[in-house]
C-alpha cells in the first residue's frame, strides 16, 4: 500500500502514514486535531478537514467534510470529492498531501556490486563529532519526543523525521524488523523484512528500495553496517545500482524491545568530481562516520526507553496480580526469577458468587447491566486479596481465586487469608452486587506456585491438592448454608494468636467430599450477633452446636437431634446435620466412624 506524506512550510513540518489495506474497510479522518491523522502545525486546517478512503491499486479517495470552510486543491481547482493516486498531490493551506508508492525490499546487488564496511562501535563511541552542537541538540530533543508518542506508528514517524532531517546526506529513511531475528531462526539473507516505517525527501513516484541483504547482514552480526554500489569497471561518477541510491547504512537496535529492529539509512555521495570514482568510494566510510554515530545513538536512545516503557507496562500488569507491598519487596529482580514456579507453603482461597444463575436468567434482556454487577463484585474480592499481601491465581466466570506465601514467603497466610474473608464478606456484597451473596473456601498446605505462559502474556496460578481442597471447601458453603468455611490446617493456625473481633471459628463436622477418600474436619468463620442489627449468631447458639456436634460424631444421634431441634430455624449447618440424621433414620448406622459422606455438590 501507499504513503501519505504530509509536508508544510517549514522543514519539521512533515509526516508519513501508510495506507490501510481496502480490505480491512478502515476510513482515516484527518485534520488539525480530534482526528485519525493529526496536522497540527496549519491553522487553515479544521479540527476533523477531510474523510479518507483506502481504493483498491493504490488510489485514496478524499472527501471534504460538510462543516469544512477552508478549500482543499486538486490539480489546480478546489476539489471536495476526488481519488488520489501515487505520484499524485493536494493542498491545504500551506500544507501538501502527496500519495507515494511504499518501496519494498530487493537482492538486487550482485556480487562484485557491493562494498561492504562494518563499523565498530567502540571506535564510534569515541568519535566527536564534527557538528557536535547541532546534534547533541537533536539528541536532546529525542526523549521527549518518544514519551510523547501515543503508539509504535507515532513513535516511528517522528524517529524517521529527526533523523532525515540530522542526515543531509540521506534521501530516505526506514525503520524495519527481521522477523527472523525475532524468532531465533537461521534464515538466508532472502527472507522477507517488514518494512515497519519509511520516509523520503523525494515526493516521486519512485523511491529506492530497501536492501534484505543488507538489513539480515546488520541484525545478525549486530554492527552497523555500510554498502556501497557502483556498477562494475564504471570509470564515471555515475555508479549506482539503483537509481538515486550511492549508498546505505544499517543500525540494529540491541535490545529485547526492539529485537530484530533497525535503523535504514540511503542516499547519495557527493559528487567529488577533482577525485573521481575510487576516491569517493574509498572516502565514503569516514564522510559518513558522523551520520552512522547518530543512528547510533538514536538507536540506543528509542532502544533503551522502548525497554523502559516495556518494563513498565509489564510491572503494571504485575500489579494486577501481586500486592503493592510484594511489588516493593520485588524491585530489582528479573521476572524470570520472580515468577519462576516452585513449591510453597500457602493458603489458598476460593470465593464464589451466590446467585449468578438465577440472577443471570433474571437479567437475560441486560446482560450488560450483569456483567457490571459481577464485576464489580470480582472486584471487591481482588481488593481485599490484594490488601492483604495476596495474589490473584485466576478468575472462574463468577468465582476468584487468591492465594498467599508465594512469591515471598509469608509466616502468617492463614492470617492474611482469613483477614482477606472477613473484608469481603464485611463489603455487604448484598447492597452493591445486585443481591448476590458469596462462598469462600480456605485451605492451607504445600502447592506449586509460578507463571503459566510467556513472559509477555504473564498468567500466575497456584496448583495441588491444597488447590483442590479450597475448591471444594468452597462447594461446601451451599449445603451448610454458611459464607467461608476453612479446612482444620487453617483453623489451627488462627487460635493460637489471632484476635476474631466479632467472629468465631465453628468447628463444623468431620466429612468426606464426594470424590476424596481422606476425611477431614472443616470449620465455620462465623459472625456472632452484636445488636447492631448486622446477621449473625448467638454465642450460646454456638455452644449448644458444639455439643451436639461432639454428640452426632460420638453415635448419640438421638441426643444429638433433640439439640439441633432447638436450633435449625436460626442457624442452616444446625439444620444440615438435622436434615442429614433425619435421612437416615436418626439412628447412628453400623460402623459410623463420625464422618459425613457428602454428595457432590
Amino acid at each position: 500500500m501507499p504513503d501519505l506524506i504530509a509536508q508544510g512550510s517549514a522543514r519539521q513540518e512533515r509526516w508519513r502514514k501508510e495506507i490501510p489495506d481496502p480490505a480491512s474497510g478502515s476510513e482515516i479522518y484527518l485534520g488539525r486535531s480530534h482526528a485519525d491523522w493529526v496536522v497540527p502545525w496549519d491553522s487553515t486546517i479544521s479540527g476533523r478537514h477531510l474523510r479518507l478512503t483506502p481504493l483498491t491499486e493504490g488510489r485514496l479517495r478524499v472527501r471534504v467534510l460538510e462543516t469544512v470552510t477552508n478549500p482543499v486543491y486538486f490539480r489546480g481547482e478546489v476539489a471536495a470529492d476526488f481519488v488520489v493516486v501515487p505520484g499524485e498531490h493536494f493542498v491545504i493551506g500551506t500544507t501538501i498531501f502527496t500519495l507515494a508508492n511504499r518501496p519494498g525490499s530487493s537482492l538486487s546487488e550482485k556480487q562484485g556490486e557491493v562494498t561492504e564496511h562494518a563499523y565498530d562501535l567502540q571506535e564510534l563511541q569515541r568519535r566527536r563529532f564534527q557538528d557536535a552542537g547541532s546534534r547533541i541538540e537533536m539528541l536532546s530533543h529525542l526523549p521527549d519526543l518518544i514519551l510523547g508518542s501515543e503508539s509504535d506508528e507515532e513513535l516511528l514517524v517522528r524517529v524517521a523525521s529527526v533523523l532525515l532531517r540530522a542526515t543531509p546526506a540521506a534521501s530516505a529513511v526506514a525503520i524495519v524488523s527481521n522477523p527472523s531475528v525475532t524468532k531465533g531462526k537461521e534464515e538466508a539473507a532472502t527472507a522477507d523484512i517488514d518494512i515497519l516505517h519509511y520516509d523520503s525527501r523525494s515526493l516521486e513516484k519512485e523511491t529506492p528500495t530497501i536492501s534484505n541483504r543488507l538489513v539480515h547482514h546488520a541484525t545478525r552480526t549486530r554492527e552497523s553496517v555500510l554498502y556501497l554500489w557502483a556498477n562494475a569497471g564504471a570509470t564515471q561518477v555515475t555508479y549506482t545500482a539503483s537509481e538515486d541510491v550511492d549508498w546505505a547504512f544499517c543500525v540494529p537496535l540491541r535490545s529485547e524491545a526492539c529485537s530484530g529492529w533497525a535503523l535504514y539509512v540511503t542516499g547519495l555521495l557527493p559528487n567529488h568530481e577533482n577525485q573521481g570514482l575510487e576516491k569517493s568510494l574509498l572516502s565514503a566510510p569516514h564522510d559518513l562516520e558522523d551520520d552512522v554515530k547518530f543512528a547510533e545513538l538514536v538507536g540506543t536512545t528509542i532502544a533503551n526507553l522502548r525497554q523502559t516503557l516495556r518494563l513498565e507496562r509489564r510491572q503494571s500488569e504485575m500489579r494486577h496480580f501481586f500486592a503493592p507491598i510484594v511489588m516493593n519487596a520485588l524491585a530489582g529482580r528479573t521476572t524470570d526469577e520472580v515468577l519462576a514456579p516452585r513449591e510453597s507453603d500457602l493458603s489458598v482461597m476460593f470465593c464464589d458468587l451466590r446467585g449468578f444463575t438465577r440472577r443471570s436468567e433474571q437479567k437475560s434482556a441486560d446482560l450488560l447491566a450483569l456483567l457490571s454487577s459481577v464485576s464489580d463484585a470480582l472486584g471487591t474480592m481482588t481488593k481485599y486479596i490484594l490488601e492483604t499481601g495476596g495474589v490473584i491465581g485466576d478468575f472462574h466466570g463468577d468465582s476468584a481465586m487468591g492465594f498467599w506465601g508465594w512469591p515471598l514467603k509469608q509466616e502468617d497466610t492463614a492470617h492474611r487469608a482469613v483477614s482477606a474473608a472477613a473484608s469481603i464478606r464485611s463489603e455487604n456484597l448484598s447492597q452493591t452486587s445486585e443481591g448476590f451473596r458469596c462462598g469462600i473456601g480456605l485451605a492451607s498446605g504445600r502447592a506449586v506456585a509460578g507463571r503459566i505462559g510467556t513472559v509477555d502474556q504473564v498468567k500466575v496460578t497456584a496448583f495441588g491438592p491444597v488447590v483442590n481442597l479450597a475448591s471444594r471447601l468452597e462447594g461446601l458453603t451451599k449445603p451448610f448454608g454458611v459464607e467461608v468455611i476453612m479446612d482444620d490446617v487453617t483453623a489451627s493456625a488462627l487460635r493460637p494468636c489471632m484476635s476474631l473481633g466479632n467472629s468465631r471459628i465453628r468447628r463444623l463436622a468431620k466429612v468426606r467430599p464426594s470424590g476424596i477418600q481422606s476425611s477431614l474436619e472443616i470449620h465455620e468463620l462465623a459472625w456472632l450477633a452484636n445488636g447492631d442489627g448486622e446477621q449473625g449468631i448467638e454465642a450460646s447458639h454456638l455452644d449448644q452446636y458444639e455439643e451436639a456436634l461432639e454428640a452426632f460424631i460420638a453415635g448419640r444421634w438421638q441426643q444429638s437431634h433433640h439439640i439441633l431441634t432447638s436450633l435449625i430455624e436460626v442457624d442452616q449447618p444446625s439444620k444440615m446435620l438435622h436434615s442429614y440424621m433425619e435421612r437416615l433414620g436418626t439412628v447412628a448406622p453400623d460402623h459410623w466412624d463420625g464422618v459425613m459422606d457428602l454428595p457432590k455438590f
